[in-house]
């Protein structure tokens, strides 16, 4: 497709250029999960400006810091990254975008785990792994946007304004959430939660230090890339969304789910889809009503549009 030999194009002439201004490679890890015998590695290989002043390491200093900020970085492709697992390290690859999403063997026991991703110039970091009990039979799927956080999603205006000139600091967390699914968990001390966006990976650093901030149990963050692919101009949110549940589904075949979302896109339909494909696989399902303010804001309409998605209600599991 034009436009992916086009964007691979502009990512090699301009990292090119970055890289003869001092930009250098730096691996940043993602959240990892399996069970034992099998984990999914995330991450992703960057170009970023050798500088400490503009990427400040500690999470307070970004309070009173623009989100462009998070976006100050160009994928390294098809790059040599090694991983090291229990002392044992093997090399794996980055693909055209910069990222590490691949399956490895590993006898990890369940709970937490850290990996090691490091770059070829020896730059590295941690790589936190939660390896689920294979007996394990709760879980969460939580959505991110307008469920988590308030970010009046999808206006565009709105969406740019928060994510790129919006003070970190500023952003603010959805009353009450971080509180249930602390309850929720804790009542499932080995159960995992995963939170599950159309948002962007580069929002990834961003997303991590505001739910530290705010109290949400640690997991993984499954989002995706906002860049064309060999099929597709612009990637479809609702896609992803649908092909990450049926992963989780399919590689955690024990667990019945907690689908928490809003009302504001389409994770009423997501989710109804959800529990008929996967009978007995759904606990319950949990839809935050947004505020008639946010429903405009949301969608450019009068919440009276939205009332089809306000009383849906699936047809196989609770709704909450």
């Amino acid at each position: 497709m034009i436009g992916v030999h086009a964007n691979d194009f502009v990512t090699r002439r301009i990292g090119a250029v970055l890289g003869r201004r001092g930009w250098r490679e730096r691996p940043v890890p993602f959240i990892g999960y399996g069970t034992p015998g099998r984990v999914r590695v995330l991450g992703r290989l960057v170009l970023r400006p050798d500088d400490e002043k503009l990427l400040p390491a500690h999470a307070a200093a970004w309070l009173h810091r623009r989100g462009w900020r998070n976006f100050l970085e160009l994928p390294a492709p098809h790059r040599p990254v090694r991983l090291t697992v229990a002392g044992r390290t093997r090399t794996l690859r980055t693909d055209r975008r910069g990222y590490v999403d691949t399956m490895v063997d590993s006898e990890l026991a369940p709970g937490w785990h850290t990996m090691h991703l490091a770059a070829g110039n020896g730059s590295g970091a941690e790589m936190p792994v939660r390896i689920i009990d294979p007996d394990e039979d709760f879980g969460v799927i939580s959505d991110i946007d307008d469920t988590i956080i308030s970010t009046w999603m999808p206006r565009l205006l709105l969406a740019i304004w928060n994510s790129f000139f919006q003070l970190e600091g500023n952003r603010r967390a959805v009353p009450g959430m971080a509180r249930l699914y602390q309850r929720m968990l804790a009542e499932h001390p080995g159960a995992p939660i995963f939170y599950v966006s159309t948002g962007p990976w580069s929002s990834i650093r961003f997303l991590e230090r505001f739910m530290t901030r705010h109290g949400f149990p640690p997991g993984a963050l499954l989002l995706t890339d906002w860049g064309p692919t060999r099929t597709e101009w612009v990637r479809s949110g609702t896609d992803h969304k649908r092909r990450t549940m049926a992963g989780l589904a399919r590689e955690l075949p024990t667990i019945r789910w907690v689908l928490v979302g809003d009302d504001g896109q389409h994770d009423p339909e997501l989710y109804e889809e959800f529990a008929q494909e996967h009978p007995g696989r759904v606990r319950a399902v949990a839809l935050r009503s947004l505020s008639p303010t946010e429903q405009i804001l949301a969608h450019g309409t009068v919440p009276p549009l939205a009332e089809p998605r306000r009383h849906w209600r699936p047809r196989r599991v609770p709704s909450l």
